[in-house]
C-alpha cells in the first residue's frame, strides 16, 4: 500500500478527493430478510465497526436508525415502502434509472454539518449474481463499503475482500489498516485535500 494507492481509494472519478467517516454511533436496521440473515448482516456491521474502533448504539436521537439496508427483488418495490421517499427524495426517479441500468446495488450517504457521515441507505436487488454470493461475504462487503466514504472507483477492479484458505471471505489486510487509520481520533472526520492521504498512510503501520 503506497501513498498513491491510499489516495486513490478516496479520489473520485472527477478527480476530487473526499474522505468521510461516521461521527455518530451507528444504528443498523435491515429490511427484507429472515432472522438468520438479519443476524449475519448485523454481525458483519458490528465486526467492521469494532475494527474501526467506532461505536454502535440502540437508537439514533434524530433518525432512530441511521444505517438502513434493504434487500428486495425489483427496484419497483422501493417506492412502495412507506415514508422511504421522505428519507430519499426523488426515490421513484432514482429507482427507474437503476432499473434501466440493471443495477443490483446502490448506496446513498447523508452527512452532518461537519462533513461526518450521518446516515447510509444500502439497496440490494437480489439478482442471480448477488444470490450466488454467500450471505456472509455479501454482508461483510456491504459493511466495509459503508464504514467510510470510499471513492466511487475504489473497488471497481479489486474487491475489498479476499478468500481465506477455508473458502470464507475476509477483509484484505491493507483495507482493514486503512479503516483503522481513518478512525484515528487525531484525523478529521472529513477531508477534501489529497494531503490527507499522506496522513492516513503514515498511520498504516500502526493500524496493522
Amino acid at each position: 500500500m503506497t501513498p498513491d494507492a491510499v489516495r486513490a481509494l478516496f479520489t473520485r472519478a472527477d478527480g476530487t478527493y473526499l474522505f468521510a467517516r461516521w461521527g455518530r454511533p451507528i444504528v443498523p436496521v435491515v429490511f427484507g430478510v429472515e432472522e438468520a440473515t438479519l443476524s449475519v448482516v448485523k454481525g458483519a456491521v458490528e465486526a467492521v465497526v469494532a475494527l474501526a474502533g467506532h461505536r454502535m448504539a440502540e437508537t439514533d436521537p434524530e433518525l432512530g436508525a441511521n444505517l438502513m439496508v434493504f434487500f428486495f427483488r425489483d427496484w419497483a418495490e422501493l417506492p412502495e415502502v412507506p415514508n422511504l421517499d421522505r428519507l430519499v427524495p426523488g426515490l421513484e426517479d432514482l429507482c427507474a434509472r437503476l432499473a434501466a441500468a440493471q443495477a443490483n446495488q446502490y448506496r446513498i450517504f447523508r452527512f452532518d454539518p461537519d462533513g461526518a457521515i450521518r446516515a447510509v441507505f444500502v439497496f440490494l436487488r437480489m439478482d442471480a449474481h448477488l444470490e450466488a454470493v454467500p450471505v456472509e461475504t455479501l454482508a461483510l462487503s456491504q459493511a466495509v463499503q459503508m464504514i467510510l466514504l470510499w471513492s466511487d472507483r475504489a473497488f471497481a477492479e479489486q474487491s475489498p475482500l479476499v478468500l481465506a484458505e477455508a473458502g470464507s471471505a475476509m477483509l484484505r489486510p491493507e483495507i482493514a489498516a486503512v479503516i483503522r487509520a481513518g478512525y484515528d481520533p487525531v484525523l478529521p472526520v472529513m477531508a477534501q485535500d489529497g494531503a490527507h492521504a499522506l496522513r492516513l498512510f503514515a498511520r498504516l503501520g500502526r493500524a496493522v
